[in-house]
Formats: structure tokens, sequence, C-alpha cells
């Protein structure tokens, strides 16, 4: 049972949004608190770059059908389905959540825990870091674009060259700055993994405070019902099922073996809380959507996406854990 609790980083999570209902930040603080917010982003975005070792960027390249595939299914796939879900009536599904959803489904893919769950359950890790990582360079540009002409349907704006601009300066700079420097500090920031792990979650921890306390200033708890939480969440579920059928039966059906199939079911059926939420707050900055509207779907979309996939990789590790058995019996 304890694989369906919460992580800790979603405790923190919810605590933060409790944090922003009951005590959001505003006014002057609330501007110093936001440069402190940019620049635990970047700093964030410069780890990535300096974690990821150009071995793993060139082996990974190689395999291309498999990441054509993940692209495809994260930047294709994700935001037809999006556009599926605007059907439900808007006396159902509020259009400012609707929005939140479809910004969900433009989103990258994970990394660590595309990359933590293909190891767990036996699949082509090597592919893996490369194609949850090239998902994320690649979306800096296409979640944008993407957003711009999805939400333009909705009356939440369109594309905003400033946010394109604010997304490379804030996220794709420091990450390139990371990979120049990666031959000389790279090894030095692995090894610190433990040490470093807060500048991820804690950046997270900030920009959801941030954007929870606008949204709180704006009424958001006024705004939305527990019914509107409760038929996001039955959104969520029900797109994750589907998008997990299609990576799952799709990439069987396009003759991947079972390492890549696994691989293929995690990377693309995932997306990223921490690039999504600095990417909520350089595109929506300048408009009248609520923030904290727009990143409620995606929190809520990433505990149920590590719930389902701990319960699958589980699954996956289970039956290769059993066919080798099988094979070591024969041998005997």
């Amino acid at each position: 049972m304890s694989r369906f609790l919460p992580d800790r980083f979603t405790v923190f999570l919810v605590c933060t949004v409790i944090l922003a209902s009951v005590l959001p930040i505003h006014g002057q603080w609330a501007e110093w608190f936001g440069v402190a917010t940019d620049f635990a982003i970047g700093l964030l975005f410069f780890l990535h770059g300096a974690r990821l070792s150009r071995d793993v960027v060139v082996a990974g390249f190689l395999h291309w059908r498999l990441h054509l595939t993940i692209l495809a299914t994260t930047f294709a796939i994700f935001p037809l389905l999006g556009l599926a879900i605007g059907f439900i009536p808007s006396d159902i599904l509020p259009p400012a959540l609707y929005a939140g959803i479809l910004f969900l489904c433009v989103l990258p893919s994970t990394v660590q825990s595309s990359i933590a769950f293909t190891s767990i359950a036996g699949g082509n890790v090597p592919a893996a870091i490369c194609a949850a990582s090239g998902s994320n360079i690649f979306g800096m540009f296409l979640t944008p674009l993407l957003a711009g002409l999805l939400l333009s349907t909705t009356g939440d704006g369109g594309f905003s060259w400033d946010a394109l601009e604010s997304i490379l300066l804030q996220l794709l700079a420091p990450f390139v700055a990371g990979q120049i420097l990666q031959p000389w500090i790279g090894n030095w920031i692995r090894s610190k993994k433990k040490i470093l792990a807060p500048v991820d979650r804690g950046s997270i921890l900030m920009v959801v405070y941030l954007a929870f306390s606008e949204a709180v200033m704006e009424g958001l708890w006024h705004t939305f019902s527990a019914v509107d939480i409760g038929v996001v969440i039955l959104v969520d579920m029900a797109l994750l099922a589907v998008v997990l059928c299609i990576t799952m039966f799709g990439s069987r059906a396009l003759g991947f073996n079972k390492e890549d199939e696994i691989t293929i079911t995690f990377c693309g059926s995932k997306k990223s809380l921490a690039s999504g939420v600095p990417m909520a707050n350089a595109i929506f900055a300048n408009q009248s959507s609520s923030i904290g509207a727009i990143v409620l779907p995606l929190m809520l979309f990433h505990q149920i996406q590590l719930m389902a996939c701990a319960v699958i990789a589980q699954k996956y590790a289970n039956r290769l854990r059993a066919k080798e058995e099988e094979g070591v019996a024969a041998a005997a």
C-alpha cells in the first residue's frame, strides 16, 4: 500500500499550496521573492545541463526511432487528446482549468522519474536518459509555440515572443552553460546529488508558492469548487490511462523490443512539473489567466502519474524477474 501514498515532495507541494492559501506573499515582498525564484530556476537548469554526460547524449541519439516515437507522443498525441477534452461542456470543466489541461498536454516529459521507472522496470536506461533530456530541450521551443497555438482557441492568449525569450534566457541559457562546463564540473555535481537535490525541489516549491499566492489574491479558491477539482482529477486519470495504452501497445505494434517498450511507456506518458511550473510563469506572466489555475491540473497529474507508473514499473520488474528465474530453472 505504501506505493499508493504520496511521496515526500508531493506532501511539500500540498503544504506549499496551503501556506499560499493562508499566508500569500504580495507587494514588495512578492517582487523580491520573484527575483530569488528566477535565480533558483536558472540554477536548477544549469545543474541539469552540467549533470548530463556528452557520451550519454551521443549514445542516446543513435536510437532515433525510439526518440521520434516519444517526441510524437509528447508533442503531438498529447495535444490532440487535449483538444478532444475540449468537447467536455464548460459547465462541467471550467474554461480556466481546461486551459491548464491544454498547457499540461504541451509540456515535455519528466527527467528523473522517467529514468528511475525505466531502470526499475528493466528498460533501456541510456535511451531513457537521452529521450527525457531531449524532450526537455525541445520543449523549451515547442511548449510555448504549442501553448500559443492551442490556448488561442480558448481565449487565453496566443503565442508570445516575450514568453519564448523568457524561457530561452531563464531555462535554455543556463542549461547550455551547464553543458559547456560539464567536462570540468559534471562528475563533481553528479557526486553531490544529495547535497544539490534541494535545488531541484526547492526551486519548484518557490514557484508554486509564488503562483498560488497570486492566484489566492485573485480569488482562486472562491472560483473553483471541490467538484471542479474532482473533475480535473478524473480527466487527468483518463488522459494518463489513454496515453499509457497508446505508448505500451503502440510500441509493440511498431516492433520495439521489451526494453524499448518500457522506455517509450515511461518517457512518453509523463509530464514535467519541474519544467512546467517555470514555463507557466513565463508564458502567462502578462496575461489575465491565473497561473495557479493553469498549474493546478499539472500538480494533480504529477502525483497521479507517479502512483500509476510505480505500479506498472513493479509489474514489469516482476515479469522480468519471473522470466529470469524460468531461464535459470531451465538451464539447471
